[in-house]
């Protein structure tokens, strides 16, 4: 199995890091593994894309009026 070594890490992280694996039963090796396997599983964002999507559902509400969602919240509780 391959190796990485990173150097130069800000102690404030490491400590994070470290209070985390306690947190979660690990030791720290093992947690930088976790972390490091979720982020290299999850899909990388296309912020360009991402912009795209929320103009283009901005744009189908845009000029639409919507009731004040403060009221019915209101109305809710008070029933």
């Amino acid at each position: 199995m391959a190796q990485i070594l990173v150097r130069n890490l800000n102690p404030d992280i490491v400590d994070r890091l470290k209070m985390r694996a306690e947190e979660d039963g690990r030791s720290l090796q093992s947690e930088v593994k976790a972390i490091l396997e979720q982020a290299a599983e999850a899909p990388k964002v296309n912020m360009t894309r991402a912009r795209e999507l929320i103009e283009e559902i901005g744009s189908r509400f845009r000029g639409r009026k919507f009731p004040d969602s403060t009221k019915l919240i209101r109305e809710g509780r008070d029933r």
